[in-house]
């Protein structure tokens, strides 16, 4: 079994697919896909979204300093690759999708109803990387849906299917495989 050696890319697969919400400063409102996103501090709460500049909701970002990380799941999968190829400058992606905008607490941006989280966010830092700008922002409300809360209080997020971008693809999440230290846990039948 041989491998290729490929030019430098991004091939670090798979990622979030997730929904963006953003407001302007008059309340318009749009929704933009991201892969390029993730964690990058706890304490602070804090995320990041990669953007193109010519991207109709980068001005939007800029002018507030706000967005909406949106999770989605199997069942927003259409959702997800619509809103990442039409442009908000030509449709309503709220109303073409039939997705429910609902009020956050600490931004402007709404947090999509039929996500199972959302993230509301304030950037604290803007870095212009080339093809994209990377927004660094602080978490400063989590929404979740309490459909996936079980009866002892824990939120099941992977019961919502989360979906996931590889290589071009849109995937479910597959089975568990193991929980966070069970490579380590000791076996309580010896």
């Amino acid at each position: 079994m041989g491998r290729q050696i490929w030019k430098p890319g991004n091939m670090l697969y798979p990622l979030p697919a997730v929904l963006v919400s953003v407001a302007d400063g008059a309340g318009s409102t749009n929704l933009f896909t991201v892969a390029w996103t993730g964690t990058i501090c706890s304490d602070p709460p804090m995320v990041s979204i990669s953007v193109r500049p010519e991207r109709y909701s980068y001005h939007m970002i800029e002018e507030t300093g706000e967005f909406v990380i949106n999770l989605t799941t199997e069942n927003l999968a259409f959702a997800i690759d619509y809103c990442g190829v039409k442009s908000g400058r030509d449709v309503d992606k709220w109303k073409e999708m039939k997705l429910t905008p609902v009020s956050g607490v600490h931004v402007k941006a709404p947090l999509v109803a039929e996500s199972p989280v959302n993230l509301e966010c304030r950037v604290t830092q803007k870095q212009e990387l080339g093809s994209h700008h990377m927004f660094l922002a602080e978490v400063l409300a989590v929404h979740v849906d309490d459909r996936y809360m079980d009866e002892s209080g824990r939120f099941r997020l992977n019961d919502a299917k989360p979906l996931v971008y590889s290589h071009g693809t849109y995937l479910s999440t597959g089975k568990e495989l193991g929980t966070f230290g069970y490579s380590v846990k000791k076996n309580k039948d010896h």
